[in-house]
């Protein structure tokens, strides 16, 4: 189980529950805007900048079990298109849900003396510690499930051309003539021999005006 221990009140993303009172249907609704944190969604992908606004729209609501806790995060995300390799911008909105459990209590809102001792059951749970809950980690979490694994500047991003790397979006009609390895070897080959055929026919011209000159003398 992994408690809160070290969750400081001044952090804008550790609320304070203690107005529920531990009253199952106790309501508390929230909005807040706070700053995103560092690796704030896909590293080397597409994410939100560090320091840059987040909204949270949030609703607390006691149960026996702790507290459940539903929101909205919106905020700007930025990236690199994957095809094009050109900076983009998207809006993002993640949802999410998430229980706060008591650690002093069971599945069934029951006072256990030894909280925690399913230690598999624990791994993945979220607790309520001394009123306040940290809500970073499920944000993160949310995050990286709303943002594109592999993001585009636009859905018909042509990419870059595999031969010299210029945008295509920008350049419709760029093209590149296909020339067939075959041929152009071949190509290579007839030029090779019109040379040779050149420079034979040169020495011809040359032997043939000797032996002119050297009947005339």
């Amino acid at each position: 189980m992994v408690l809160n221990a070290r969750l400081d009140h001044r952090d804008p993303l550790v609320f304070d529950t203690h107005e529920l009172g531990r009253r199952p249907g106790a309501l508390q609704r929230l909005t807040r805007t706070v700053d995103a944190p560092k690796d704030f969604g896909l590293q080397g992908v597409i994410g939100v900048p560090e320091g840059a606004p987040v909204e949270l729209d949030l609703r607390l609501e006691s149960v026996m079990e702790g507290v459940l806790v539903t929101g909205t995060a919106r905020a700007r995300a930025a990236g690199e298109c994957v095809r094009c390799l050109e900076p983009l911008e998207q809006q993002l909105e993640a949802d999410f849900q998430e229980l706060f459990s008591y650690p002093d209590a069971d599945d069934r809102g029951r006072p256990v003396a030894e909280p925690g001792d399913d230690a598999e059951d624990d791994e993945d749970r979220f607790f309520v510690e001394d009123g306040l809950i940290g809500l970073e980690p499920v944000l993160r979490d949310a995050v990286v499930l709303a943002l594109p694994m592999q993001p585009v500047c636009q859905e018909d991003c042509r990419g870059l051309c595999s031969q010299c790397g210029v945008r295509l979006s920008d350049d419709p009609d760029h093209h590149h003539d296909a020339v067939d390895i075959r041929w152009a070897a071949l190509q290579g080959l007839a030029g090779s021999l019109g040379d040779g055929e050149k420079d034979e026919m040169s020495g011809d011209g040359a032997d043939s005006a000797d032996a002119a000159e050297k009947q005339e003398k």
